[in-house]
């Protein structure tokens, strides 16, 4: 019994030491670009924001965000998904390039109480298993607590 428990991972022996159970990974948003589309913007060399994050965004929201976004109050069930893309070119335009990272945010306030009820996780490139996060979404939602009056949520719905 011993040696299975020194092969899980530190933050599994951890949450089992303190009785409390890991929070489910979030899923990769399959389908996502068929979902309503927020907003696109260009993040630029320069931007305080450039290092990691420079590129073309476009960010989908499903029917529940899109709800969330409209009021202003997120249900269960909410996804958000920062779809992150090389700018190429840039002379007079930038195309969409390589795909950098699908980043996603999963609302459920039961499972990811400690992260202001939202899930985060990012996918590297095209992978749809291929996880960037590794300390539970806590570095997201560092910075999206800055946004906490919106429901931790950096994008608005444009009129």
């Amino acid at each position: 019994m011993a040696r299975w428990f020194a092969l899980l991972p530190v933050p599994l022996v951890a949450a089992a030491a303190l009785g409390r159970p890991q929070p489910a990974p979030v899923p990769y948003p399959e389908g996502y670009r068929e979902w309503t589309h927020v907003k696109s913007m260009v993040i630029l060399d320069g931007h305080p924001l450039a290092d990691p994050f420079a590129g073309i965004h476009h960010v989908y929201a499903n029917a529940r965000a899109l709800e969330g976004l409209r009021t202003g109050s997120y249900p269960d069930g909410a996804v958000l998904v920062f779809d992150l893309l090389e700018a190429a070119g840039g002379e007079a335009v930038y195309t969409e390039g390589s795909r950098k990272l699908v980043g996603v945010m999963h609302r459920d306030a039961g499972q990811y109480a400690a992260t202001g009820g939202w899930g985060f996780e990012g996918f590297a490139g095209d992978s749809r298993t291929q996880r960037l996060t590794t300390d539970g979404g806590a570095s997201c939602y560092a910075c999206h607590q800055g946004q906490a009056v919106k429901g931790y949520v950096f994008s608005a719905w444009r009129k």
